[in-house]
């Protein structure tokens, strides 16, 4: 009797942590699908496929592609939450996931230290509209005419017809002066 009750008590226990990893699973699921979502509508809301589009020329769907990429991580990370739960993740695992995600914020931070910045104060500079086309401004010692602006950077053209392009994280941090034409 004795074995008996112990095998039971073990049943049991493994059980409940199988309905706990389902439970898991589903409420990452939903939680993806949420988040997925909402990161689309804000991104829809910001209009940046139309601005990517029309201001740097890329034709990447930005909307989808985000939201998808965050469904996924909470996946990944609802299905790591259930093996753990079951008991079926190691100290292995873990490493290799840190490794893994150090090694890719890494090169994303490497990769877009410099354009992440111009991009938002691209985005800015639309939003706000201060600076367009065929004004003419003083940026520190360069002046000249805008001929045209996108979301990394503007290009003005000199009284020397030099053409220059500003990035456009430095038209936000630093003092721009609109001349009169």
């Amino acid at each position: 009797m004795v074995n008996l009750s112990l095998f039971d008590l073990n049943a049991q226990n493994i059980i409940i942590k199988l309905i706990t990893a389902i439970i898991i699973l589903l409420i990452g699921f939903v939680v993806a699908r949420i988040l997925s979502n909402l990161t689309k509508k804000v991104l829809h809301e910001l209009e940046t496929n139309k601005i990517l589009k029309g201001q740097a020329g890329v034709k990447i769907q930005i909307e989808e592609f985000s939201s998808s990429i965050i469904k996924y991580i909470i996946y990944f990370i609802a299905i790591i939450m259930a093996l753990n739960q079951l008991g079926l993740t190691t100290t292995l695992l873990y490493i290799l996931l840190t490794i893994i995600l150090v090694i890719l914020v890494g090169f994303i931070i490497l990769a877009f230290k410099d354009f992440i910045p111009n991009i938002v104060a691209g985005f800015m500079i639309h939003q706000k509209d201060k600076i367009k086309s065929g004004d003419k401004i003083k940026v520190k010692d360069i002046e000249g005419k805008v001929v045209h602006v996108n979301l990394v950077e503007t290009r003005i053209i000199t009284k020397k017809k030099d053409t220059v392009y500003i990035p456009n994280s430095m038209l936000t941090k630093n003092e721009v002066i609109i001349l009169k034409k």
